[in-house]
């Protein structure tokens, strides 16, 4: 590759490939962050009532 001012120099394709990885990485990022279960979500105590069925009357 031929030197420009110091850089190698980055090939179209090469320019066309990086695109395209920041561009997905931002579409999967947006996708993790509209599925997030907001951790007030997660953490939220539910009753568990299967001791009340096991035990016998």
């Amino acid at each position: 590759m031929q030197e420009q001012g110091g850089e190698p120099a980055v090939s179209r394709g090469e320019q066309v490939e990086a695109a395209e990885r920041e561009a997905a990485k931002r579409r999967i990022l947006a996708q993790a962050e509209a599925e997030r279960i907001p951790v007030e979500e997660t953490t939220r105590a539910v009753p568990d009532r299967r001791w009340r069925r096991d035990r016998p009357q």
